[in-house]
């Protein structure tokens, strides 16, 4: 009998508590991701210029002229000096320098003059074949030769002139002096060609003259220039 009156004492207390934890226990606890959501949506900033139209792009593109101005360059080098570093808003740069480093040129240095002793030491024959002209270039300096510069010379003679060798005979001065405006004048064309002649070699340099000197006409021919450069191995005497 005593246990019948107890239960429903029991189930009447239950009723009674339960709601009051359960609200106790919503008021003291943490807020929940769905409030804490809601709250940073309404304390971020909404963004300048969410979209950009014919309205605001001279106002956009002033904040970035200006932004860039106010900018400034800065200059860095490492404690070794072997690496400057350049930064900007912009941009940023590196440069490493290494003297160890082999040049991005195909020749170490650059082809120099030769010196008026070391040109002299440049011969040999030459020949016009067809519109092409052949030198053969020993080289008997220390030098490495990079580019001959040659003068060329083609010796122009009158018909005139050629007729009156056959026989000597008296002339008035009229007609020596039309004979002397008939001579046409020599030409000489500087000619530079390129090659690759080592030390104590010889070396066939080709240059296209574009027309063939004929038959009757003289030329001559000199190096007058030439560019190469100095041997850093020290040259032998031959036994």
């Amino acid at each position: 009998m005593k246990r019948k009156l107890f239960l429903p004492f029991i189930v009447t207390l239950l009723g009674v508590f339960l709601p009051v934890c359960g609200v106790a226990q919503s008021d003291s606890g943490e807020p929940s991701l769905g409030d804490l959501a809601r709250l940073f949506r309404k304390g971020k900033a909404a963004p300048e210029h969410a979209v950009i139209d014919n309205e605001n792009l001279h106002q956009i593109m002033d904040e970035v002229q200006n932004r860039k101005l106010n900018g400034s360059f800065l200059f860095s080098i490492d404690g070794a000096a072997k690496k400057f570093q350049v930064s900007s808003p912009d941009v940023t740069c590196d440069l490493s320098f290494s003297a160890a480093a082999t040049s991005l040129l195909s020749d170490a240095y650059a082809p120099q003059d030769l010196p008026a002793g070391e040109l002299a030491k440049l011969d040999g024959p030459a020949t016009i074949t067809g519109d092409t002209l052949q030198v053969s270039v020993h080289n008997g300096t220390t030098w490495n030769i990079k580019e001959i510069t040659v003068g060329l010379t083609i010796l122009r003679s009158s018909e005139a002139n050629t007729a009156r060798r056959g026989s000597a005979r008296l002339m008035p001065a009229a007609e020596t002096t039309t004979l002397l405006s008939e001579k046409h004048p020599d030409s000489t064309v500087l000619y530079h060609i390129k090659g690759s002649a080592a030390p104590s070699s010889t070396t066939v340099f080709h240059e296209s003259l574009g027309v063939a000197p004929g038959q009757d006409q003289d030329w001559h021919w000199a190096i007058v220039q030439a560019k190469g450069i100095p041997s850093t191995t020290p040259q032998t005497p031959a036994p």
